[in-house]
């Protein structure tokens, strides 16, 4: 069994970006992904927008991934909008009242996915394992024995996992988690607007369904359209020029006519909070430690904050020639990780909770609370706070 000081589960965003960011460590790294390595290489476009912070774009290019992603390709978020059925009352946001050029940015999700790889091609100290999964951890005192689906076996002092919010390592290390499944899907299409977008976001929680708009290069924008799976799959159905007067419609044609120029992806909503980021020579990273459902577009930029977090710790430790396996340094982890995304995670689902009940004293309590945001500055500048404020 060969040895290695860390074996992280999973190549995602979040794996691969803490294998970089553990690029020059003297550390022996070893990365295990069930697909393919030409599927990793050429991520397939999923429909999937990725808001990014201030915070988030500083610790992308810290890794190299920032800059190995066509300028072209990255819009620029100057504005957001936040909308209750068919109240003029709005909670909005802009990039000018901040300060700042931008409120954030939005890249597509495979290219930030081909930028990690990239980035780790090469690197000195890690093995990239394709086609192979995690089968059994069993965990040690001074290193824990991982089997993989072929039946070899890899020894660790440390094991990360990154493999999705429905974590097979996760349940394997008996760590449970808060699962709230919203009962509902995300649709995403690419959009072709007749009207200039600005470059502005909109939140639009109506009364039968939850509509985002997400404005992206060439005057085009993701449609993000929440509902029960059932009518989302008659909107899966519908032809190019159905689906596009139907969305234009749902937008009030806000923006005019708007046209489908990219395939559908559906996602359902389950929001996920592991009930222990870490145990015995084990850390969860990314959505296998908090899923986030995507109304406050958080949930990448936490993910690329753990991978952050739990790297300065073990950058630390082998400095020093610690145990960076050690319980003390993964209560650390564990202690700022949940400080930066509980408060979060627990306001998130309770607007989503909130906004996606119809029942009328839920409307009226909708309504009022926009209002209230509106007018309570230090509220609004919270939210802009976290997707301005730089990394630490």
């Amino acid at each position: 069994m060969r040895k290695l000081d860390v074996v992280v589960v999973g190549a995602g965003p979040a794996g691969l970006s803490l294998a970089r960011s553990l690029a020059g460590s003297g550390l022996s790294l070893a990365l295990v992904e069930p697909q393919p390595l030409a599927a990793l290489a050429e991520p397939a476009f999923d429909g999937r927008e990725i808001a990014l912070t201030h915070a988030s774009r500083q610790i992308m290019r810290s890794m190299g991934l920032w800059q190995r992603i066509d300028p072209a390709q990255i819009s620029p978020l100057r504005s957001a909008k936040v909308m209750n059925g068919s109240s003029p009352f709005a909670l909005g946001f802009a990039a000018q009242g901040e300060g700042v050029d931008e409120l954030g940015w939005l890249i597509p999700n495979h290219l930030i996915r081909r930028a990690a790889w990239e980035a780790v091609q090469g690197q000195t100290g890690l093995e990239l394992i394709d086609g192979r999964s995690v089968t059994a951890i069993d965990a040690g005192d001074a290193y824990s024995t991982v089997t993989l689906s072929d039946g070899s076996q890899l020894g660790a002092r440390l094991v990360v996992a990154a493999d999705s919010r429905f974590s097979a390592t996760r349940r394997m290390m008996g760590i449970g988690a808060q699962m709230r499944d919203f009962g509902k899907s995300m649709l995403v299409c690419r959009m072709q607007c007749e009207r200039p977008h600005e470059h502005a976001a909109w939140e639009w929680f109506g009364y039968e369904r939850t509509l985002a708009m997400l404005p992206l290069p060439g005057n085009q924008a993701s449609a993000v359209i929440t509902m029960p799976q059932q009518q989302l799959q008659h909107l899966l159905a519908l032809d190019d020029a159905d689906f596009g007067r139907t969305v234009s419609g749902y937008f009030e044609r806000r923006l005019g006519a708007m046209t489908p120029v990219g395939t559908r992806h559906a996602y359902p909503l389950v929001g996920v909070y592991a009930h222990r980021f870490v145990g015995q020579r084990y850390a969860l990273i990314g959505d296998a430690a908090v899923g986030m459902h995507p109304v406050t577009a958080h949930g990448f930029n936490f993910g690329l904050q753990s991978q952050q977090r739990l790297a300065r710790l073990l950058l630390d430790a082998a400095r020093g020639g610690g145990d960076i396996g050690a319980d003390s340094l993964l209560a650390s982890y564990q202690r700022g990780h949940r400080l930066a995304t509980r408060p979060l995670y627990e306001a998130t689902n309770a607007i989503a909770g909130l906004y996606n009940d119809s029942r009328l004293p839920a409307r009226l309590l909708r309504g009022a609370a926009l209002r209230a945001a509106q007018g309570v500055v230090p509220f609004r500048k919270l939210i802009a706070g976290h997707l301005t404020q730089a990394s630490a």
